[in-house]
């Protein structure tokens, strides 16, 4: 192959571990923190039941509803590097509850600068019809000023992500840990 072992700091696979590959992996990780602090790693839930995690497998609506589903489903985006797609719906859930005007166009810019800019490193793959549409409504946001980016998120989610969670050990793995607590109990 053609790995060079004395690689200088400017080598592309960054398989040296100089101080300049170090600063560059910290500012990284410092910028894939979000801006809205309001989101937290894990949303407060009860552990599931088997029916429910069993009900996650019929339906993404029902994974999408429950808060413990929506977890173990981010865990897994997590591992696919997708997280942001679950943060940007669920930031998008915290907005259409607001009602203050001020609060909605303080987490609509926070929402647009962590998620929809295309300088963001959390930025959301959606398509130009829809970019356009926010930036007109940014002129004015609205608690659904993210709404049709939302559904376009919610949709990549159910049928790019969602397969894959169903079959990914993540998933496999608390299917049988419920279902051997509910044996046991």
């Amino acid at each position: 192959s053609n790995h060079r072992p004395n690689a200088c700091c400017f080598c592309w696979c960054c398989c040296c571990s100089c101080s300049w590959n170090e600063d560059r992996e910290r500012a990284w990780r410092a910028s894939r923190e979000t801006k809205l602090e309001t989101i937290p790693n894990c949303e407060a839930c009860a552990k599931p039941t088997l029916e429910e995690v069993r009900g996650w497998a019929q339906s993404f609506d029902k994974l999408m509803k429950s808060p413990a589903g929506r977890n173990v489903f981010r865990e897994f985006l997590r591992t696919e590097y997708s997280e942001e797609n679950m943060l940007f719906w669920l930031a998008c859930e915290e907005l259409k509850s607001e009602c203050n005007k001020h609060t909605i166009d303080e987490k609509a810019r926070m929402i647009y600068e962590d998620y929809i800019s295309i300088l963001s490193p959390k930025e959301v793959s959606l398509d130009s019809r829809v970019r356009e549409v926010i930036n007109r409504k940014m002129q004015e946001p609205s608690s659904h000023t993210f709404d049709d980016a939302q559904l376009q998120i919610y949709t990549l989610m159910h049928r790019d992500s969602y397969p894959r969670f169903l079959n990914s050990a993540i998933y496999k793995s608390l299917l049988q840990s419920v279902s051997r607590s509910s044996s046991e109990s």
